[in-house]
């Protein structure tokens, strides 16, 4: 049950930083390269591959290797069950007088 939990954090780990928001609303144009994303962020490459990482071990983003470059776009699977899991997380069921107890 655990590892279910721990995918889960992945997902709103992706979302917790604001240079790999900044990386999200950059990729939400298309598909990008590395060296594009690298013009458009202040960071440099070993930082870039630290957020990309997160990203794509989110689901959020996916990756192609081309040459030397990677290239990232947003993951339509991976947007949807973030989406999905954050409605699942924040739906409230519907609570009987049994199930609470400070009544």
């Amino acid at each position: 049950m655990t590892s279910v939990y721990k995918e889960q954090a992945k997902v709103f780990k992706a979302f917790c930083d604001e240079k790999r928001l900044r990386i999200l609303d950059l990729l939400c144009g298309g598909e990008q390269c590395a060296c594009v994303l690298l013009e458009q962020l202040d960071m440099g490459q070993s930082g870039l591959s630290y957020h990309m990482k997160i990203l794509v071990e989110s689901g959020i983003v996916e990756s192609r290797q081309e040459g030397k470059w990677t290239h990232y776009k947003i993951s339509k699977k991976g947007s949807t069950y973030a989406i999905a899991l954050l409605k699942e997380l924040t739906t409230q069921y519907n609570v009987t007088e049994e199930n609470n107890c400070c009544l």
